[in-house]
């Protein structure tokens, strides 16, 4: 994604366009791994050294205030990020702390449906996200989740 793409996405959100927001949204895609807050510090402090470790946390919890952005917490309590925000799921690996991105329009479908079944009292369900822990298979690095 090219720097006025990247402007476009945080207009579209009602965020202020600021030379820290660029650089951290940025940092996601070419991340592209479901970073931890660390993870992106790391990244831009390569080409922006003057970015805060603050400002950075700041950043990222107004991008995922808006919907920019959204937590996904591992097993080990790892606090991570993901700039996916079409419907998926996450495959998390154990051994790894790998987190992969799962599409699956059969598996949506069937939650959606399942869920308007049962109709839990009181409640409104907004998104349906599932995250699928195993371990890959020895050697196997990354799951092709184009399904």
């Amino acid at each position: 994604m090219n720097a006025e793409e990247i402007r476009s996405r945080l207009k579209e959100k009602g965020l202020k366009v600021t030379p820290q927001r660029i650089a951290i949204l940025e940092a996601f895609y070419n991340l592209n791994n479901h970073p931890t807050a660390d993870n992106i510090i790391e990244y831009i402090r390569k080409n922006h050294p003057n970015i805060s470790t603050a400002t950075v946390y700041k950043v990222l919890d107004a991008f995922v205030s808006c919907g920019l952005v959204s937590r996904v917490k591992t097993e080990r309590d790892v606090m991570r990020y993901d700039a996916i925000t079409e419907t998926h799921h996450h495959i998390y690996c154990s051994d790894s702390d790998c987190i992969e991105d799962y599409t699956d329009q059969e598996l949506n479908q069937l939650l959606m449906e399942y869920f308007e079944r049962k109709q839990i009292p009181d409640f409104t369900i907004e998104d349906l996200k599932l995250q699928i822990i195993g371990r890959f298979r020895r050697g196997k690095e990354a799951l092709n989740t184009d399904r």
